[in-house]
C-alpha cells in the first residue's frame, strides 16, 4: 500500500488547492468523472466562485458508473460553514455519499476511490 504524505518539504500543511489536485488525480486514476467549480479573479486580488443558488455546495462531485456519486467537501484548515453542513446533510438524507476529507485522510480517500471500502 502506498502511503501519501501531504506536507510541504518544510513540513508545513499543504494548501487546499494542492490537496484538491491530489484528490482529483486519485479520482481520475480510479475511473471517476470529476466536477469542480473554479474560482475566478473578478478584480486584482479578489477571487469569487460564480454560482446561482445556495452557497456551501461541496467542492467536488465525483461520479463512477459502478460506485455511484460522491459529494466531497475538502478542508485543510477550519470548520464547515453552516451552509456546507446543510448541503452535506441534505444530500446524505437524499441517499448520496457525502464526505468531508482532510489531508490526513488521504489513504482512506485513496481506498474509497479504488473501491476497497
Amino acid at each position: 500500500m502506498v502511503t501519501y504524505r501531504l506536507r510541504s518539504r518544510s513540513g508545513e500543511a499543504v494548501k487546499e488547492s494542492y490537496f484538491q489536485s491530489q484528490v482529483i488525480m486519485l479520482a481520475k486514476l480510479h475511473g471517476w468523472l470529476v466536477m469542480h467549480t473554479r474560482a475566478v479573479e473578478i478584480r486584482p486580488g479578489v477571487w469569487k466562485t460564480p454560482l446561482t443558488g445556495h452557497p456551501g455546495f461541496p467542492d467536488l462531485v465525483l461520479a463512477h458508473e459502478k460506485r455511484g456519486v460522491i459529494f466531497a467537501e475538502l478542508k485543510v484548515n477550519g470548520k464547515l460553514t453552516d451552509m456546507q453542513h446543510v448541503w452535506l446533510r441534505t444530500l446524505a438524507d437524499a441517499g448520496m455519499q457525502t464526505y468531508v476529507w482532510r489531508p490526513k485522510d488521504i489513504d482512506i480517500i485513496s481506498d474509497a476511490l479504488a473501491g476497497k471500502i
